[in-house]
Formats: C-alpha cells, structure tokens, sequence
C-alpha cells in the first residue's frame, strides 16, 4: 500500500454513520478534514475527539466537515458522543477497509509486543476529492487547531 501524499485522489469510502452510511461523495464541495482514531473513549481519542468538537463551528465557517473513524461500532461511538457531548460525527469501520485505504492501519510497538493497530493520523481532502494535506504519527493535543489553520488557508 502506498502511502496517501498531497495530491493523490483520496480513497472513495462507505461506513456506517449515526444517521446511516457516509460517502466520501457526500463531501462533494466541501473540504473534509477525516481523521482516524484508535478507541473511543480512551484519553488521547477523546482530547483529539474534544478539540475537534471545540473548532467544529471554525471548521464549518472554514467550508469543511470534521469525521473522525475508528473500528468502533455505531454504537460505541454514540455512547462516546453522548458521554464528551461531541460535535463531529464519527465513522465506524469495523472491518478496517477505510482504515486500510488511508493506510492508517499499521504495525505498532507497546512494552516490546508488536500488534497491528490505527495510526493516528488526518487527512485534508478537498472538495474534489484531492489530498491536500497528511498528517501521521498525530499527537491529540492542539492537532485540531493545527489543522484548523490549514484548512482556512485553502
């Protein structure tokens, strides 16, 4: 899998939503700023969660729309909405295939064990379905606010 650069057309996608399925399509127009999380309600996912929701109303101003995806079930992320209050809708990918195609599904490292898990990273697709910007190896704090600048730079 090659990884996803500034340019590259962003993989088209389907995953179920909390209104239904979400289509990289539905953002036709639109500057999707789509990020991916490891867990829902783990601390460093729900501060990248928080922030993100904190700037939702500069991100809409800015013409783009936050969707944060995990493998977290539909569920798992109402309840983790519900809980922090959210105001970005998140994505559930439970069977990796978006998480693959953004090539954020990747080897890690904890305490010497090495397992598979989601990188942390965002993607700015603008609206004609264009790359324009990768962040990997994401660090949740401030990360929003970094991405916000950019995105009103466009």
């Amino acid at each position: 899998m090659a990884e996803l650069d500034a340019g590259a057309k962003a993989p088209d996608f389907e995953m179920d939503g909390a209104d239904g399925p979400v289509r990289l399509s539905d953002f036709a127009g639109k500057a999707l700023v789509l990020y991916f999380y490891p867990k829902d309600d783990t601390s460093g996912c729900t501060r990248e969660a928080q922030e993100f929701s904190a700037l939702a109303a500069d991100f809409a101003a800015a013409g783009a729309v936050v969707l944060g995806v995990s493998k977290d079930s539909v569920a798992s992320h109402g309840k983790f909405t519900a809980k922090y209050g959210l105001a970005v809708p998140l994505g559930s990918d439970p069977e990796g295939a978006t998480v693959e195609a953004y090539g954020a599904w990747v080897e890690k490292s904890m305490y010497g064990r090495k397992y598979m898990g989601i990188d942390r990273s965002t993607f700015l697709v603008d609206g004609a379905g264009v790359i324009r910007r990768a962040w990997r190896k994401v660090k949740a704090p401030g990360h929003a606010a970094e991405v916000l600048k950019v995105v009103q730079a466009l």
